[in-house]
C-alpha cells in the first residue's frame, strides 16, 4: 500500500502542471508555499528546454523513489516485532523509509545530472530527505493501515 500511495504522490503532485503551479502562484518563504514546493520534489517531465542528461536524472529520481520507498518498507516491515505491528512502529519505520529512499533517489540521480559531483548530490540528496520528512507521513499512515500476515 505504500508503494501505491508514494506513485500517487509521484503522479499527482510530481506532475508537469501541479509543478507550474506552485512555481508561479505561491512563495517560498511561506509555509504553505514551502509544503506544496517540498510535495513537489520528485518532479518529472518531459521538456524540451532541458538539458537530456537533467531530464533522464529528474525522471529517474521519480521512479527510484517509488522503487526505493518499496524496497525499504518491505525491509523494514520484517524487522519490526510481531506484537508491535500496526502502532507507532509502523508509523515510524514507514516514515524513516521515506526519508531515507527520497534521499538515496536524489543522490544517486545527481550524478546523472549536467552539474554532476558529490556537492551536487549531497544537495539533492538532502532536497530528498527534506520531502521524506515533510509528507513521508502520508505514506507511513498508508503503512500503518496495511496488513501483514
Amino acid at each position: 500500500m505504500a508503494t501505491i500511495v508514494a506513485f500517487l504522490l509521484v503522479l499527482v503532485f510530481g506532475s508537469p502542471i501541479f509543478v507550474d503551479w506552485v512555481n508561479d502562484n505561491t512563495r517560498a518563504d511561506t509555509a504553505g508555499g514551502l509544503f506544496l514546493r517540498t510535495l513537489a520534489w520528485p518532479a518529472w517531465s518531459f521538456d524540451a528546454d532541458m538539458p537530456v542528461r537533467d531530464v533522464l536524472a529528474q525522471d529517474l529520481k521519480a521512479i527510484l523513489f517509488i522503487v526505493f520507498v518499496a524496497l525499504f518498507v518491505s525491509l523494514l516491515a520484517g524487522a519490526e516485532l510481531s506484537r508491535a505491528r500496526g502502532t507507532l512502529a509502523d508509523l515510524f519505520s514507514g516514515w524513516g523509509a521515506v526519508i531515507f529512499a527520497a534521499a538515496l533517489a536524489g543522490f544517486l540521480t545527481a550524478f546523472l545530472s549536467v552539474q554532476a559531483g558529490f556537492y551536487t548530490a549531497l544537495l539533492w540528496a538532502l532536497s530528498g530527505a527534506g520531502y521524506g520528512l515533510i509528507t513521508g507521513w502520508i505514506i507511513a499512515l498508508a503503512q500503518m493501515g496495511t496488513r501483514r500476515p
